[in-house]
């Protein structure tokens, strides 16, 4: 028996990363009016992005429900002695509410632990990967809960927007709002602190925005894994992950966000995640 860890779809971990590592990703719901798919099982990232382009409904997301945790808790326990189930912010979504809903009326008799990550995107991911090489290595539940909980405040999300625009539609906007308005032109740069987005400075060019990703994952001295995330350019995500200095190139993640990411981020996204060393 082992531990058996449980994400939910924000994590945007490639499906080669989630087989191998036995993790059991939650779809968050993308809903294009009346229509509504579970990410990566109705609907795939390409087929998101095309259907975005045309359909002339802006699309809207929503996260796993209790019954998608109670149905994840009752699979995984059964080949499993303990479960922990690490998600999305609580501060960007009500994923975590919905696994707790779960927790308190779960017929699971092996124990369930919850860890809000406080962060999204593939900084989600490497925390999650991390927990998941834990319990693939034989770690406790006690061991591996422990020691996620204690990396939690040294996940690190950088992200380069080229528009805002997104972000406020899908009403994730929160702190970032102050920069709206700016000049035309002008690229936003956000970052993740304490369980939200928040400014950290615009750019006047593409350019300058991408060498301050750069300036800031490479000014870490102590990183203990990295990836780099885009959302319509993978050319200009590899040519970020290349220049990453703290970590070997073979070990840095480079992927693409997934629909709901998309959903809030837009076309142009580029972004850094890094997992600290504590």
């Amino acid at each position: 028996m082992a531990v058996r860890i449980i994400t939910d779809s924000t994590c945007d971990l490639s499906p080669d990363i989630i087989k191998q590592l036995d993790i059991t990703v939650l779809p968050t719901y993308l809903l294009f009016g009346t229509e509504s798919y579970r990410d990566q099982i109705d609907i795939t990232t390409d087929e998101f992005y095309r259907k975005l382009l045309k359909e002339p409904v802006y699309p809207t997301t929503s996260q796993p429900t209790p019954q998608d945790f109670l149905d994840a808790f009752d699979g995984a326990s059964k080949s499993a002695d303990g479960i922990i189930c690490v998600d999305i912010s609580a501060r960007l979504s009500g994923t975590i509410n919905s696994a707790e809903q779960a927790k308190k009326i779960t017929l699971v008799t092996v124990p369930v632990e919850i860890i809000d990550s406080e962060t999204v995107s593939m900084s989600l991911g490497l925390l999650v990967a991390a927990a998941a090489k834990m319990a693939k290595n034989g770690g406790t539940m006690a061991e591996i809960a422990e020691a996620t909980r204690r990396m939690v405040p040294y996940c690190r999300l950088i992200i380069l927007f080229d528009t805002l625009e997104f972000l406020a539609k899908g009403g994730r906007i929160g702190k970032v709002k102050s920069l709206l308005g700016s000049i035309l032109n002008v690229k936003p740069i956000v970052m993740i602190k304490d369980g939200e987005l928040v400014p950290s400075g615009q750019v006047r060019n593409r350019a300058r925005g991408k060498d301050r990703l750069l300036e800031y994952i490479n000014g870490f001295s102590g990183v203990q894994s990295a990836a780099v995330l885009y959302s319509t350019t993978p050319d200009e995500a590899n040519e970020l992950a290349d220049k990453i200095t703290v970590v070997p190139r073979n070990e840095i993640m480079v992927n693409r966000v997934g629909p709901v990411i998309a959903t809030h981020a837009g076309p142009g996204v580029l972004g850094i995640a890094a997992l600290l060393k504590s």
